[in-house]
């Protein structure tokens, strides 16, 4: 994969922009409230569903080289279209066996009970998904991880 794909060439004050999927709860907002870093939690949940996910992709792409961390749905056609359009990304995904963990932090955040029956009944099929996924860099999360213990990783 070509890192100067993620670096926006219009401006000489271009950074490398790091794109993180991360799987639900494994701590993007916290990182992004958090950090010392420029960081853009880009939910796609606000974009419009009719144009998804290329109003998303063009998104992510329009803010290349202008923060250090872009933070993006781990939805499997948005991995699709990043794949297609050549940017590096990395995959944060929580280990297979902490289904009932996860459970836990999205009622602790407040998720209502229609998201989390939708991830815990299809949690093995999308985690596998995940640990499958082509064309990335992936993380798996143990226990007790979130995004910011293994951010220097990436």
């Amino acid at each position: 994969m070509n890192k100067n794909k993620n670096t926006k060439n219009s401006t000489d004050n271009a950074c490398y922009t790091l794109l993180c999927a991360g799987f639900p709860a494994v701590g993007k907002s916290h990182l992004y409230n958090h950090s010392k870093l420029k960081v853009l939690d880009s939910d796609s949940s606000k974009f419009d569903k009719a144009f998804f996910p290329k109003n998303y992709i063009e998104h992510i792409k329009g803010n290349l080289g202008k923060v250090d961390i872009i933070l993006i749905s781990s939805h499997d056609v948005v991995r699709d279209a990043l794949v297609k359009e050549g940017l590096d990304f990395t995959l944060v995904y929580p280990n297979i066996d902490l289904k009932d963990e996860f459970i836990e932090r999205y009622k602790q955040r407040g998720s209502n009970e229609g998201f989390i029956k939708l991830v815990s009944d299809n949690w093995t099929e999308w985690i596998t998904q995940l640990q499958n996924q082509n064309g990335c860099k992936k993380i798996e999360l143990s226990t007790g991880q979130y995004l910011s213990d293994v951010i220097a990783c990436i």
